[in-house]
């Protein structure tokens, strides 16, 4: 496949390049990373359609910039696209450098972008090459494909790579066969993306991952959270590496244990090898009486004592939960932020400031017709009466 790399840079000749510096090369000042609480930096049009925002995610790239995109439920024609924001001062102000639009399909990219910088040459593309996986869907719902997207001027321009996997109807109801809510890392020289997948008639939902050497073609299907009970909707898989070199998955458990309906509490699990989170077992995140529910992220910050802070956020709750003993059950906490509830929270610490968490929102499932994109960044160490 060096042909369709080949062609990948010679199609971005045209434009400035702008290779992202070493990670070594590149120091924050901490001073110049403030803090602040619910700035907003997109507000949709009021011609956008239900929800108008939704599902933000950011990157921080070699050299300290920071890249937004997000759900965009722009009226159509033209197709909906994930725009791409830009900030150069941690998050402070913003402003719109690029769009990842469909290209290969005549759908629009409509749900779940996920942005992913690589931090060394793999397969052909240089380092700092920026990914943007997302759910390519057409109008209709009728079809939901996973695709990914490369940019080699810092998310100005984008080009199509891979296909992922395909699902049916966008219709998150058993039966349905659906796929959704990529997510990138890189594992041992291989790029592991992890989704959501209703393909499996034994399953209503159970969460997968699949592998690539060269971001252009994709091993088959591995599951990593499958439930033996058919109504159990395992989602929205997130991962981070924790200081003993293991890693931490989060989900939520659809149909989970410990509520009197049908709900979604936050589950996580933790296993040596990425590849492997089936063979591991899940635990709740709970303190107190509080059960966190739907749509979990978590990030990994070395503040926080030896075992550095794991940190999760979920859809129902615009308090943190943390956890300093290596994910220890009995060890979570709970700490305010001032960044409302949202579906999907996104978070992100510093490179250079672990110190500083960033924490990025954009409203809530439909019916809504007031969500717009914000986000606080908060000093963790304060939060969590460190300093």
């Amino acid at each position: 496949m060096f042909s369709l790399r080949c062609a990948l840079v010679s199609l971005f000749a045209g434009v400035a390049v702008v290779v992202a510096a070493p990670a070594s090369s590149f120091h924050h000042d901490h001073d110049q990373i403030s803090t602040f609480s619910n700035k907003v930096i997109f507000t949709p049009p009021t011609n956008y359609t239900d929800p108008r925002v939704l599902y933000s995610r950011t990157v921080e790239l070699l050299d300290g910039t920071l890249l937004a995109t997000w759900e965009n439920y722009s009226p159509e024609p033209p197709l909906v696209y994930f725009p791409i924001y830009q900030s150069k001062d941690a998050g402070q102000t913003w402003s719109e450098i690029g769009k990842v639009t469909d290209q290969v399909n005549g759908w629009g990219l409509r749900y779940q972008p996920f942005l992913y910088e690589l931090p060394e040459e793999f397969g052909g593309f240089p380092a700092g090459t920026v990914l943007c996986a997302g759910n390519s869907i057409p109008t209709d719902l009728s079809q939901t494909r996973i695709d990914v997207y490369a940019s080699v001027d810092q998310g100005r321009t984008w080009k199509f790579v891979s296909h992922v996997a395909a699902g049916g109807k966008a219709v998150p109801d058993n039966g349905e066969t659906p796929i959704w809510e990529p997510f990138l890392m890189m594992y041992k020289d291989q790029l592991v993306i992890y989704y959501s997948d209703q393909r499996d008639p034994l399953h209503g939902q159970k969460l997968v991952h699949q592998t690539s050497r060269n971001v252009e073609t994709w091993s088959d299907p591995v599951d990593d959270v499958s439930y033996s009970t058919y109504t159990a909707r395992p989602g929205m898989t997130t991962v981070t590496q924790l200081p003993d070199g293991r890693y931490m998955m989060t989900y939520e458990y659809g149909g989970g244990p410990g509520f009197s309906g049908y709900s979604f509490p936050v589950y996580y699990r933790i296993n040596a090898d990425p590849l492997k989170f089936n063979d591991s077992i899940g635990y709740p995140v709970v303190v107190g009486s509080t059960h966190p529910v739907s749509s979990p992220y978590v990030t990994w910050s070395s503040v926080g004592g030896k075992n550095g802070t794991i940190i999760v956020s979920s859809g129902t709750n615009s308090q943190i939960f943390v956890n300093r003993a290596l994910g220890d059950q009995g060890k979570w906490e709970m700490y305010n932020t001032p960044q409302p509830v949202a579906y999907t929270r996104h978070l992100r610490v510093f490179k250079e400031d672990q110190s500083k968490l960033l924490i990025m929102g954009a409203g809530h499932l439909p019916p809504s017709t007031t969500n717009n994109v914000s986000l606080s960044v908060i000093d963790l160490a304060k939060t969590l009466n460190l300093s």
